[in-house]
């Protein structure tokens, strides 16, 4: 989408050659042009025939369909580790959490990726096929026996099970990381190309993209419950071969779908250099010139001219007082007095380039603060599944539900309340704050840590119970699955109903403020954070589980807290009632963070709308961008 200079004052609405700047200003109520977004043929988007809420729901029903495919992984994988190629129940939770995490930190390159050079459609576009290439792999390897170790069964302590290797292995993992890489495109492109469908600067358009945010954890809420109800039922009565060929087709699905809505898109116009780069030149501009005194006026820092003619499509941002050692990269020093073509910007860097690494900077701490809620995620999706095999699963004597399935409570409800927070809570929020999403994205974040150590407390309670039931009744070695335990498995939704709803603040909360926060240029980049701290929770997650069984080896009969394929005999409640305490005293430090973070300044339509008109009266046309 680069090229030759596209030139507002020649534009009619988007399609016809007008050079009348009369003409422009006629018509600008009619189709506002919106500023470095174009359509899928390269011209300057409108309001009126791109973006909005249309397009923004094939966004969606792309996101729900990939859940069906992806989500379902998240709670049967360390099974399917576990029962067919044979992994111990800690080294298969720890395969999984290694595949989680992996996932979720390679959205980091294809954010840059896509924020840098292919462009946020192109990336969604990629991942999808790459997505459904793994999960056919894993349908391949699935379907054939000879591309599995030989049928055993891993819980009878007497039998002698061959785990995968060789080849079989390398075809698990590779189709395995495929899904994983096919999962980071998305999960990092596409809600930020979602968002790119609404102008936040508009007051009501910011309102529909708050909502965006919400219906996106719908989407995921209606995938989840989809893949954990219907695929897990597959899985178990048909197979796993047909429970990863129904993930295979849904995937297929959201390509289609979201190839439908390319007439429509609002697609943001990449530059062809890193916006990262830009921000490393802050920091390296900043050590170059660490010995030079900052001038007592702030206005004596470097920035370009706003009445200059590049300033229609640049963004500026003001002066902050925060972190002053980023502000000695912008001190334009006598030998830099000079044509802006000289100036080197790895030592001088605009006071706009130096805000934005502030920023970023000032998002890390709230970063940080949510890696201990991924860590507890990743208990429920890995130990607490396991525990459901050991727990009466009857529903009616003749219907049985799979453990796998328990997350599908959480998600009714979250079904459920997300339209009711979204189109009766929120409005009658913000009557009373002023704010357009009802309360800060840092508040709703915060909600959402409380009760994940509210769902850790309530997991360690019930572990104690279920324990003593198997106490009670004489069914410490009991064989799960063959010898369910006398105790419901519904006792365990009492700890994915609060997760559940701590997901429904926190997910959308650090969507919504990383995406509001960041640089435009760095939108996909942005929404990583929330992607990298779900990373760093799920391989942190496996190196919590080996460091507590190798402190606690010789102070238990089991050998450590989770050492073996017996919950009943090892101390899971002690593990669940850890992460309850890290869970609060994050929590602690997550208001000391909260409260010392200052909200980005943003310039409002209305100012924005007028220095665009009045530098159409200045001038004939003006270059927008390259394309």
């Amino acid at each position: 989408m680069r090229g030759g200079g596209m030139d507002i004052g020649a534009l009619d609405n988007g399609d016809g050659c007008e050079g009348k700047d009369d003409h422009v200003l006629r018509g600008w109520d009619k189709s506002e042009l919106l500023e470095g977004k174009v359509d899928w043929r390269g011209r300057i988007a409108t309001k009126d025939k791109h973006g909005g809420q249309g397009p923004s729901l094939l966004i969606l029903g792309t996101f729900a369909c990939e859940n069906i495919a992806s989500f379902v992984l998240g709670v049967t994988l360390v099974t399917y580790f576990n029962g067919v190629m044979h992994y111990d129940v800690a080294d298969a939770a720890t395969q999984v959490t290694n595949y989680s995490g992996t996932s979720y930190i390679l959205t980091v390159l294809v954010a840059i990726l896509a924020d840098t050079y292919i462009g946020r459609f192109t990336a969604v576009f990629v991942s999808c096929w790459i997505e459904f290439l793994g999960l056919g792999l894993l349908a391949f390897q699935a379907h054939y026996p000879k591309y599995k170790p030989p049928l055993c069964n891993i819980l009878d302590p007497t039998s002698n099970c061959e785990k995968v290797d060789g080849k079989n292995a390398a075809l698990l993992f590779v189709a395995l990381y495929l899904v994983a890489l096919g999962s980071a495109g998305i999960k990092s492109a596409l809600p930020s190309h979602g968002a790119d469908q609404f102008d936040e600067k508009d007051k009501k358009e910011a309102i529909q993209m708050s909502s965006f945010f919400n219906w996106l954890l719908l989407a995921v809420c209606l995938g989840g419950s989809f893949s954990t109800t219907f695929i897990v039922w597959i899985q178990q009565h048909k197979g796993w071969d047909w429970g990863f060929f129904v993930s295979t087709l849904a995937m297929l699905c959201g390509a289609i779908i979201f190839c439908v809505g390319l007439p429509w898109y609002r697609i943001f116009v990449i530059k062809g250099t890193s916006a990262i780069t830009e921000i490393f030149q802050v920091y390296v501009a900043a050590i170059r010139n660490r010995n030079l005194q900052l001038p007592q006026d702030s206005s004596d820092l470097y920035e370009i001219d706003e009445d200059e003619e590049v300033a229609i499509s640049t963004e500026f941002l003001p002066h902050t007082d925060t972190y002053k050692f980023l502000d000695k990269a912008a001190i334009i020093q006598t030998s830099q007095q000079q044509s802006e073509k000289a100036i080197n910007p790895w030592r001088l860097c605009r006071v706009t380039q130096v805000e934005n690494a502030k920023i970023l900077l000032s998002m890390v701490p709230v970063f940080c603060c949510t890696i201990i809620m991924t860590l507890c995620l990743a208990q429920l999706q890995t130990f607490s599944i396991q525990q459901g095999f050991t727990m009466d699963t009857r529903i009616t004597n003749s219907f049985h539900i799979p453990p796998a399935s328990l997350p599908i409570i959480p998600i009714v409800f979250l079904i459920i309340i997300i339209p009711v927070y979204d189109q009766i809570i929120v409005p009658i929020l913000r009557k009373f704050t002023g704010i357009p999403t009802g309360i800060t994205y840092l508040q709703r974040v915060g909600v959402g840590l409380v009760l994940s150590a509210l769902s850790m407390t309530a997991a360690s309670i019930l572990e104690v119970k279920r324990k003593q039931v198997a106490r009670e009744h004489n069914m410490l070695d009991a064989i799960p699955v063959l010898q369910p335990l006398p105790i419901s498995v519904f006792w365990l939704s009492i700890q994915f109903f609060i997760f559940g709803i701590a997901d429904m603040f926190t997910y959308v909360g650090l969507l919504e403020f990383f995406y509001s926060q960041a640089p435009k240029e760095l939108k996909s980049v942005s929404s990583c954070f929330l992607w990298t701290s779900m990373s760093i929770g799920y391989f942190l997650s496996s190196i919590i589980v080996k460091i507590v069984n190798k402190a606690t080896k010789k102070v238990t009969n089991s050998g450590g807290w989770l050492v073996g394929n017996n919950f009943n005999r090892n101390h899971l409640n002690l593990f669940y009632l850890m992460l309850a305490v890290l869970s609060c005293l994050n929590f602690c430090v997550y208001l000391v963070v909260a409260s010392k973070y200052k909200y980005r300044v943003q310039k409002s339509l209305s100012e924005k709308n007028d220095s665009r008109v009045h530098a159409l009266k200045d001038r004939n046309s003006f270059s927008i961008f390259s394309m």
